[in-house]
């Protein structure tokens, strides 16, 4: 058995539109692993949990993306200021979005999506 409040903390908007939600999970009761534990994340309205939003919370926890007040750069180069802005930036550039994750996985050591898989005979 698992019991998990789910809170929203926030709404993600851009200009007077919202788009989504900032969410907070909190394991309160589990059975089969230790309980207590909190996730926060962002839903985004028709695409779900937004991939760029955890790699870049990731980034910044591991040292990998630099924050300096609010702004945020990764190798030297400027990302751009808020959290709302990188994101946007990391989902439109796919490139600086792949090399950032795949550094966050080497970090963590989490293998590769997809080479994990046996090879096909």
């Amino acid at each position: 058995t698992v019991r998990m409040d789910i809170r929203r903390t926030g709404a993600i908007k851009k200009g007077d539109a919202i788009l989504g939600n900032s969410t907070r999970v909190k394991v309160v009761k589990n059975k089969v692993a230790p309980p207590f534990r909190e996730a926060t994340f962002d839903i985004l309205f028709g695409k779900g949990i937004s991939r760029a939003g955890e790699v870049l919370d990731l980034g910044v926890k591991a040292g990998i993306v630099e924050k300096s007040g609010s702004w945020y750069s990764y190798a030297g180069e400027r990302l751009g200021q808020g959290r709302d802005f990188v994101r946007d930036y990391l989902q439109e550039n796919q490139e600086i979005f792949d090399t950032i994750e795949q550094e966050v996985r080497t970090f963590h050591h989490i293998p590769v999506a997809g080479s994990d898989s046996p090879p096909e005979s």
